[in-house]
């Protein structure tokens, strides 16, 4: 089954700073049939305008994937982590027994990023933060974060979710293929262009949850850079 939320169905914010969409409950936006899916908790399509950001806060108990699609974003937290993370690139933070972070556009123009959530295996972890560069795969899909098995000792940045965070860019007419074992699924965006998964089209900034499917077959109508999310449902 693949479910399609257009972008213009997506829970939204906007100050004079921050223009946000939600694909599932988040903030003042609540929809009881979008809290969430499977271990995947939040999933926000944010512009930050340059200069702005977000203050010191505090989290526990979750994985914060951060995969920046233009621009860059400043990290710096209560355990003396500092970094920026450029577009293409991924961080992640473990919230564990409890962070406090904050997040700054320092550059001259809007950084746009998704940032997602994942409810992690087990409460009380520790905290950390960690951040790496990776080439967007041509024609495929690389893992950025991973949680799974298969994927021990590689090169994604750990989480402590059996979850996976894949991203990839597709040329027009291209085709990815992705397998998903029984009681898993996948949630996935295209950042630009659009692409049909097992037929079924799904248009720039658009969400698709995927579940009960075998394998996906992702073909690219347009240049495509997108973004998946595998868990368990």
């Amino acid at each position: 089954m693949i479910e399609v939320r257009p972008f213009g169905s997506l829970g939204r914010f906007q100050n004079d700073w921050l223009s946000a969409r939600h694909h599932f409950s988040f903030g003042e936006y609540h929809d009881p049939a979008r809290m969430g899916f499977g271990r995947l908790r939040v999933w926000n399509d944010d512009e930050i305008g340059p200069g702005k950001g977000f203050d010191p806060h505090p989290h526990r108990d979750m994985e914060i994937v951060t995969y920046v699609r233009q621009g860059a974003i400043t990290h710096r937290d209560s355990l003396g982590n500092e970094g920026r993370t450029e577009a293409g690139d991924v961080q992640v933070m473990h919230a564990g027994t409890g962070i406090v972070h904050a997040e700054y556009n320092r550059e001259d123009t809007p950084t746009r990023l998704f940032q997602i959530w994942i409810l992690p295996d087990r409460r009380g972890a520790a905290p950390g933060w960690g951040t790496r560069e990776f080439p967007k795969a041509n024609g495929g899909l690389s893992v950025l974060a991973s949680g799974r098995a298969q994927d021990a000792g590689g090169e994604a940045l750990p989480l402590n979710a059996d979850a996976a965070v894949l991203a990839g860019t597709l040329r027009a007419g291209e085709t990815v293929r992705h397998a998903l074992a029984p009681g898993r699924g996948a949630y996935l965006v295209p950042a630009s262009g659009a692409v049909e998964v097992n037929g079924v089209t799904v248009a720039t900034r658009d969400g698709a949850a995927v579940s009960d499917e075998g394998e996906l077959t992702i073909k690219a109508v347009d240049d495509t850079e997108l973004v998946l999310v595998e868990v368990a449902n």
